[in-house]
């Protein structure tokens, strides 16, 4: 029963498929998606729909679709006298915030959908986990969408605060747990600096980075943790 783990698909249907093709996917697998399932690409509903139907996908909640429901919570809403308070000063900054990083595309799928079917997407993405702790043929792994910011060693990871978990990127020189791999997406590979291998999964020091760059002309990367086996979508 292998573990497998994806990250940042971005609306990229096509390459969830093709990754999905590759590892095999069946009922005996467990699937952990690393945050950022949504924006950018075309097929974030698409995606989403199709996670839901599968009791082994884990989903581990990542900043955009932190915005995403953020949003979406209000424009749901019909625009009442009552309700208009909540179209305020903040609502919007946080809408242009999402809309700069690829939000569109999201809101144009799911202003497609049904209320039944909108109401549904969204009680998903509140399920989102903030981490997944996971132990593997002796060998323990924590998944976590960016890093963990003000690291403490001893720190619980129930004590970190949201923003700490999907917004800040982990320092990729240091060894956080002597005894852990921190998995993580958020940051393209391509921007990690020394990184000999842009668009493929990084590893250095206990940190394994899976965020391939889908969205940015990159790929969707997947790593089975029982053999460190590598699978990507273009490739």
């Amino acid at each position: 029963m292998p573990i497998y783990v994806i990250s940042d698909l971005h609306g990229d249907y096509e390459g969830y498929l093709t990754i999905l093709e590759k590892i095999k996917f069946s009922g005996k697998d467990t699937l952990y998606v690393n945050g950022d399932v949504v924006d950018r690409g075309t097929g974030s509903v698409k995606i989403l729909r199709h996670m839901m139907q599968f009791a082994n996908i884990y989903p581990v909640l990542g900043n955009h679709e932190y915005m995403a429901c953020r949003c979406l919570n209000v424009l749901i809403q019909e625009v009442t006298e009552r309700n208009l308070h909540a179209f305020d000063k903040e609502f919007i900054t946080g809408l242009t915030e999402w809309l700069s990083i690829g939000g569109q595309e999201m809101i144009n799928e799911f202003h497609k959908l049904s209320s039944d079917e909108k109401l549904d997407i969204l009680d998903y993405l509140g399920d989102f986990s903030l981490y997944e702790e996971v132990e593997v043929s002796g060998q323990s792994f924590i998944i976590v969408h960016a890093g963990l910011e003000n690291f403490i060693p001893h720190k619980s990871l129930d004590e970190y605060e949201l923003f700490e978990l999907i917004f800040r990127n982990p320092d990729y020189e240091k060894v956080y747990f002597p005894d852990k791999y921190l998995v993580t997406g958020h940051l393209p590979t391509s921007a990690i600096v020394g990184n000999p291998n842009p668009h493929r999964i990084y590893r250095t020091n206990r940190h394994i980075a899976i965020d391939c760059g889908a969205g940015y002309d990159g790929q969707i990367g997947a790593i089975c943790l029982d053999t460190g086996v590598e699978y990507y979508s273009k490739e």
